[in-house]
């Protein structure tokens, strides 16, 4: 689904999943600038909208997914997980109840099957699950934002920013001085989340991942609560055992020309370009303040003071999920 905001002027499509919504409005830089100062909004319309309606949602929910949700207040964002049965991430959810209906967004083109394990889930539970992603546009502002927010707008505000739920008939109100101020592309986006080392679904996960090697518990994952596909993974790792990557952030040598892509692979750097693999970058983006960074996740048994190697570029790494 195109965005109407791709006509604004300069605007750059991104590329891959998030093909669909503005790179870049041609300043990376500028646009990364307004976003850390808290102006501007940032198109993410591109993701997938759910809602789940009935007077069991919350309940029913608290059955499925990783996160403590049966009593979840009206306007409190959280997030949450749905993992296999060997505890391996599928989805991840940033969702808000605004006191009748529980609204979610997720990553770009997993809204269908995430609703289809939701309906086999069912039951005789009073729940109704809707794709809702052709009405209504993910818009972020960010942090310190002041930009006035339409009262029949559903809001889901967290630490780093506000997730307006906007009806999508409204995103070309946008464009130009609309009520948000000046448009940030995704790269903008993308390069504040990499700062906050955020994880992304796709990104820094694998067919293989654990909430553990990214830090997603608590965030995502509530300790206290069972009964949901997964949880004894969950609780083995977290009382008996270590997970086996731990996400890391990087500060990539900045006179390299290029970024190392997503799957580079990660070696000591006194093993040599030749060394053993260690770990995978997964993301990586240019700062404007901290240069070329990068998330990436490594074997846990890699000495968190030491030097590494994407492919050919040094990589010195900072600890964000402890081995």
């Amino acid at each position: 689904m195109k965005s109407p905001l791709l006509s604004l002027p300069g605007a750059v499509s991104a590329e891959g999943v998030d093909e669909g919504v503005a790179g870049h409005y041609g300043d990376l830089f500028r646009e990364q600038r307004a976003l850390a100062d808290g102006t501007g909004f940032v198109d993410l319309s591109h993701r997938g909208v759910l809602t789940v309606t009935g007077d069991d949602r919350l309940a029913w929910l608290h059955l499925l997914l990783t996160q403590h949700v049966s009593d979840l207040p009206p306007g409190r964002a959280t997030e949450a997980l749905v993992l296999s049965a060997n505890g391996h991430i599928e989805h991840a959810l940033y969702l808000v109840d605004d006191g009748t209906t529980v609204w979610v967004h997720v990553e770009p083109g997993t809204q269908q099957a995430l609703i289809a394990y939701l309906e086999s889930m069912k039951f005789f539970y009073r729940v109704e699950v809707a794709d809702r992603t052709d009405e209504f546009a993910v818009v972020h502002l960010p942090a310190g934002s002041i930009a006035p927010v339409p009262e029949d707008v559903v809001v889901r505000e967290t630490g780093h920013g506000r997730d307006l739920f906007l009806p999508r008939a409204r995103l070309a109100d946008l464009s130009g001085s609309g009520p948000f101020g000046p448009a940030a592309g995704v790269l903008a986006y993308e390069a504040l989340r990499v700062e906050g080392h955020r994880p992304r679904l796709g990104f820094e996960t694998d067919h293989r991942t654990i909430p553990h090697e990214l830090g997603w518990i608590g965030s995502a994952v509530h300790l206290q609560k069972g009964c949901y596909r997964g949880q004894e993974t969950v609780a083995r790792v977290q009382n008996l055992g270590k997970p086996p990557r731990r996400l890391v952030f990087l500060h990539l040598d900045g006179s390299e020309v290029h970024l190392p892509p997503r799957g580079t692979e990660l070696r000591r750097a006194a093993d040599g370009p030749d060394g053993r693999a260690i770990g995978f970058v997964t993301t990586s983006v240019r700062h404007h303040e901290l240069g070329p960074i990068a998330l990436a996740l490594i074997k846990r048994n890699v000495p968190v003071d030491a030097d590494l190697l994407a492919d050919t570029t040094a990589a010195a790494q900072e600890t964000v999920v402890a081995p």
